[in-house]
């Protein structure tokens, strides 16, 4: 017992955890860290470094002024490409159920829809539109979905769907054989499920939601969803929305009018390619990498001589999930 109670006074924190480049403070989410760097009470060392070399998008803290006046020619991206593939987009989907998959090369599809209204006050969420692009943001799989049930509210302030859109749309079962066959490249949904085959990684935001409402299933192990990700959420319980961690994470606006799937499909993509090219920690933590020391106050360790040894070997492990399964 007084062995564990020594090894409680050691906090091990994951590696996956962001960090601060000037004190080297862990933190479980990047809100967290842009606090600590950046206010409302930031601490005022970090800050004051951090105001001179840090990239308020991606947090990291850089040599000199003028390393990280080069840095952000790459690290804010722009949203202008993707309009305008945007709006071709949805110039070829009007008034037509045409859609095509187009087969290609890329571990990772990012997928999303948008939804109107069905019930009879409108609240049900009715897939009538999706997206599908590969890591290179170009469109794979595109079509208007026709809804099983009535539609009550078409939302057309936010998703620019009129009924005339709706009248020729590609029947819902038919868009479901169509991107679970991309998804899986053939295979059925059991053996993806029991050793990953040749599947691809789905990305998205709010990806249960979205396969729900498609009345799809896919294996947890290969979903990278942007909403449950722990470093770009609030807290534990609460996500943020993509429109917000689109102008945090990569410097540029979304959803500002009418909402295309398009566009939410690229920017997932880009947060997950964005997250994914951090990932070069180390693997093997469990042996003390990315132990930090953390005295207790006595008051602490008092309360955690009384708790069991089982408890105590509980809280002495991160429960932090990462994109690498690790």
């Amino acid at each position: 017992m007084e062995h564990l109670v020594e090894h409680m006074r050691v906090s091990f924190h994951s590696v996956h955890e962001p960090k601060c480049g000037i004190c080297q403070k862990h933190c479980r989410f990047f809100e967290s860290l842009r606090e600590h760097l950046i206010g409302p009470l930031p601490k005022v060392e970090c800050a004051r470094i951090f105001s001179t070399r840090g990239c308020n998008i991606c947090l990291n803290i850089f040599d000199s002024p003028n390393a990280l006046r080069i840095h952000r020619a790459t690290c804010q991206l722009s949203r202008n490409g993707s309009a305008l593939i945007s709006r071709m987009s949805r110039l070829s989907l009007q008034g037509s159920s045409d859609c095509s998959i187009r087969m290609q090369g890329g571990q990772a599809v990012a997928l999303a829809c948008k939804m109107v209204g069905g019930g009879s006050d409108g609240s049900l969420d009715l897939c009538a539109r999706v997206c599908l692009i590969g890591e290179d943001e170009n469109i794979i799989f595109q079509a208007y979905i026709k809804p099983q049930i009535p539609v009550t509210n078409y939302r057309y302030e936010t998703t620019g769907i009129r009924a005339e859109h709706l009248r020729d749309a590609m029947p819902l079962k038919q868009a479901q054989k169509k991107i679970q066959e991309f998804l899986s490249n053939g295979e059925p949904v059991w053996k993806i499920r029991s050793r990953g085959g040749k599947a691809r990684i789905l990305v998205g935001h709010g990806l249960d939601h979205d396969l729900d409402c498609l009345g799809l299933e896919y294996p947890a192990f290969l979903m990278r969803d942007t909403a449950k990700y722990p470093p770009l959420m609030k807290t534990s319980k609460l996500s943020n929305s993509l429109r917000y961690l689109t102008q945090a994470y990569l410097g540029y606006d979304i959803q500002t009018g009418v909402q295309d799937p398009y566009e939410d499909c690229v920017a997932a993509m880009r947060l997950y390619m964005r997250m994914s090219r951090s990932l070069n920690h180390p693997r093997d933590y469990s042996s003390g990498s990315g132990e930090n020391r953390n005295s207790y106050p006595t008051w602490r360790q008092r309360e955690l001589e009384k708790m069991t040894p089982e408890a105590l070997l509980q809280l002495s492990s991160s429960d932090y999930y990462c994109w690498c399964l690790d």
